[in-house]
């Protein structure tokens, strides 16, 4: 092993309203039996990479559930294995993490107790495939001090979300903005870094020292001129699920074929931890049409392009498009559902409209009772 990796989970999305009032963004279900961390879970083992670091903070008590086990991502062995930091609290301090860079620099001994002469450093709510090991060669052929992944959008993608590189020539790096308000360029950090371990720790204990606490803001940014940093272009598929529509776009985007295969019918697979449910169920008269079903689910009614997770109960003359219903939800009978998300064990009764639009979905938290007419 030559890296080891620290996933960023902690960051709270307020973009994502009341889908993330109950858990963390990394934790949100993705493609009908995913969460949002399994994307980059997978890619630390399928990479080689078998001691990784998980960093969490907000609403962290479903994440934590579902890292409970390592082995689904093969990190359950005597050397390396899944780490989860949350913020140390003591008798005399107790500091929740100010910023991506002080929640490395808190679990600092993780890395000082390490040998590997690397560092991944990824965020846990991109849903990618990529091979980690390609950057760290990429990184050790540039001769850089950080490698950043980047990717370029196409011409008129809102960026302002997201940090904006500029890039010379060789792909070194010259300039990179974080969420800049007028956007010089596409192409777009994608939330990798390679860095040395030394180099790391040194950046950090320094940086730490001057108050500084942002990993993008008071390293890459600052230090841009001073170190050689690169760019190392992805052109894979990438998405990210930072607001509500970036959710539901994802989501919908497990429906066509060719996201499919690369994360369903290709290897490496993306794991996950599995759940012991029977295969779904389609009643008599029921009828499924470019949808994801998930395992223990029942259905009687119509459903098109539409991704359900588990345990979802549909009933008679019941249609539901281009929606996402989570586990354990309940809809009744002669309901009809359009461009509608779904939180965790909502219930439904006979009769009900719930229509939103592709652009402003409507939301129902988790455990809502529904019993009057929902419209956008």
């Amino acid at each position: 092993m030559r890296a080891v990796g620290i996933i960023l989970a902690g960051g709270k999305s307020e973009r994502l309203g009341e889908l993330t009032a109950v858990r963390a963004t990394c934790a949100m279900p993705v493609g009908g039996c995913y969460r949002a961390i399994d994307f980059t879970l997978s890619n630390m083992s399928n990479s080689g990479i078998k001691k990784v670091a998980v960093i969490t903070q907000y609403n962290s008590r479903s994440l934590h559930d579902h890292l409970s086990s390592a082995k689904w991502w093969d990190f359950g062995r005597k050397q390396g294995g899944l780490f989860v930091f949350t913020p140390f609290g003591a008798s005399d301090t107790s500091y929740w993490f100010r910023g991506t860079a002080d929640s490395i620099y808190q679990n600092i001994s993780f890395l000082k107790r390490s040998n590997e002469q690397y560092v991944v450093i990824a965020s846990g709510d991109g849903v990618y495939k990529a091979d980690y090991d390609d950057v760290i060669d990429y990184h050790i052929k540039k001769e850089a001090d950080i490698t950043i992944a980047c990717k370029t959008l196409p011409a008129g993608t809102d960026v302002r979300d997201y940090g904006v590189l500029e890039l010379g020539a060789d792909m070194r790096l010259i300039d990179f903005e974080e969420k800049p308000i007028e956007p010089q360029g596409s192409t777009i950090s994608i939330g990798i870094y390679v860095v040395s371990r030394i180099l790391l720790i040194k950046l950090l204990e320094t940086i730490t020292m001057e108050a500084r606490y942002d990993f993008v803001r008071d390293v890459i940014c600052r230090y841009r001129k001073k170190l050689k940093m690169y760019g190392y272009m992805y052109d894979g598929y990438w998405s990210n699920i930072n607001c509500v529509n970036k959710y539901y776009e994802t989501n919908m985007d497990f429906l066509k074929p060719e996201v499919r295969r690369l994360f369903l019918g290709s290897e490496p697979f993306i794991e996950t931890k599995p759940k012991d449910e029977p295969p779904a169920k389609y009643n008599r008269g029921s009828e499924a049409r470019d949808c994801l079903v998930g395992s223990g689910s029942i259905l009687n009614g119509y459903i098109e392009s539409s991704v359900l997770f588990r345990k979802v109960f549909t009933g008679e003359n019941s249609a539901i498009k281009r929606s996402i219903i989570m586990e354990g939800c309940y809809i009744g009978n002669n309901c009809y559902l359009e461009n509608s998300i779904l939180d965790k064990e909502v219930i439904i009764s006979d009769g009900k409209r719930i229509v939103g639009t592709p652009d402003h979905p409507v939301i129902l938290r988790k455990n809502s009772l529904i019993y009057n007419d929902m419209r956008n």
